[in-house]
């Protein structure tokens, strides 16, 4: 159900080439979240980088949102960057699978495809 891949480049490298191939596909990205930056200044240190970003393409959110606006608990989309093992990994739960945990509409299908194999070329760009 995951979409993993595994790059040689650093977290950082990734993150700078996931907003430039994000932005090459129509989608901006909204916030990030560093974690390991986030949760060693709470006192809990984290050994490992760890990067979540919020991406999102205007035109598709409008058209799942017109369908249900339910939906909006599953926008934006999501791709994370983080250090296991020694390795950097990409990755995101397939928006195919986030949108039918909100709703079972059909019409959200195509949009929803469509997303999640735009998605997977940013991250292929950016591995």
């Amino acid at each position: 159900m995951l979409y993993r891949k595994e790059t040689r480049k650093s977290v950082d490298q990734v993150f700078a080439d996931i907003e430039a191939a994000s932005k090459a596909h129509g989608f901006g990205v909204l916030h990030h979240y560093d974690f390991k930056q986030t949760l060693g200044s709470k006192g809990f240190p984290l050994a490992n980088e760890c990067r979540v970003m919020e991406i999102c393409n205007p035109g598709q959110a409008s058209e799942v949102l017109s369908v249900d606006m339910a939906l909006n608990m599953a926008l934006p989309c999501r791709i994370s960057i983080y250090e296991d093992h020694g390795k950097t990994i990409v990755g995101m739960i397939p928006p195919t699978a986030v949108l039918k945990l909100v709703s079972d509409d059909p019409r959200i299908e195509p949009a929803a495809r469509q997303v999640e194999e735009t998605i997977e070329k940013i991250i292929e760009a950016s591995v």
